[in-house]
C-alpha cells in the first residue's frame, strides 16, 4: 500500500509544448512538468478563506498571483507567448463578484465575496484548492449558462422543511444526505487542461471557450474579446 501512495504522490502531469508557442520552459517560463516536481505544497497553502480560519497553517495571507509559469513572456516578441503571459496575468488579477456559491458563503456568512480566478484554485501553480473545498458555483442548475438539457432532472425534498429544489446533479448530498451539499463538488486541477474536454464534472463545457462563457455568464465577468482569448490561451499551456 505504501508503494502504491509513493507512486502515486510522485505523479506531475501537465503540458510540455504548445503549439504555436513551443517548449512551456523556454525564453524563461517555467511551465512543463519538471518544475511543477519542485513546486512548494502543503495542505492549507495560499488558502483563500481568512486567516483566522486557521486552515493555513503558516497563517499566511491570500496571494491572488497564483500562477508565475510565464511571467518571462510578457515583454516576448513572440505572439504566441505574450498571449499566454497576459492570460496569465488575466486570471491572477481579473475581479470577479462571487455570489451564490454554496461552500463560500455559508461558510464565510457573506451574500458577496470580491475574488479573482485564484479565490477557488489557490495553489501556486497548480490551480487545486489546497484544502478540501466541495463547491457549488451552479453547474448543474437547470439555469446554467452552458446546456445541460441532456441531462435527467432531479427533484429533492429537505425532509424537515418540506422544500423542494430540481437539479441535474445532487453532489456531495448523495455521500452526505445534506440539504447544504446538494451540488457541491471538488474543484479540479487545473493543470494538463488542454488534453481533458470535456470539462465541468457533468461534461457540459466542451471546450475552455465554454468555460469562459460560463463564468462571464454566471458572475457578469467583463471580460475583453482579448482578454478571452488570452485567458484561453493560458489555460491551454497549463
Amino acid at each position: 500500500m505504501q508503494d502504491i501512495v509513493n507512486f502515486e504522490t510522485a505523479l506531475r502531469t501537465a503540458q510540455a509544448i504548445d503549439f504555436r508557442a513551443g517548449w512551456l520552459n523556454a525564453g524563461g517560463a517555467t511551465g512543463g512538468p519538471l518544475p511543477l516536481a519542485s513546486q512548494s505544497f502543503f495542505v492549507g497553502i495560499n488558502d483563500s478563506f481568512p486567516a483566522s480560519f486557521g486552515f493555513n497553517p503558516t497563517g499566511a495571507p491570500f496571494n491572488a498571483a497564483i500562477f508565475n509559469l510565464f511571467d518571462a513572456w510578457l515583454s516576448s516578441a513572440n505572439a504566441a507567448r505574450a498571449s499566454i503571459a497576459q492570460g496569465q496575468v488575466v486570471f491572477n488579477t481579473k475581479p470577479i463578484n462571487i455570489v451564490n456559491v454554496a461552500g463560500v458563503h455559508d461558510v464565510l456568512g457573506l451574500s458577496s465575496v470580491p475574488g479573482v480566478c485564484g479565490t477557488c484554485h489557490d495553489s501556486p501553480n497548480v490551480g487545486n484548492h489546497s484544502l478540501p473545498a466541495p463547491l457549488n458555483i451552479g453547474v448543474g442548475h437547470l439555469t446554467s449558462p452552458l446546456d445541460v438539457s441532456y441531462l435527467p432532472v432531479i427533484t429533492l425534498q429537505n425532509n424537515i422543511t418540506g422544500e423542494t429544489v430540481q437539479t441535474t446533479d445532487p453532489g456531495r448530498a448523495l455521500i452526505t444526505g445534506l440539504w447544504a451539499d446538494i451540488g457541491k463538488v471538488k474543484g479540479p486541477i487545473l493543470r494538463g487542461l488542454a488534453a481533458r474536454a470535456p470539462y465541468f464534472h457533468n461534461g457540459s463545457a466542451g471546450s475552455l471557450s465554454d468555460i469562459v462563457t460560463f463564468y462571464e455568464k454566471r458572475f457578469n465577468v467583463s471580460f475583453t474579446a482579448q482578454e478571452k482569448v488570452d485567458l484561453i490561451a493560458f489555460l491551454n499551456s497549463l
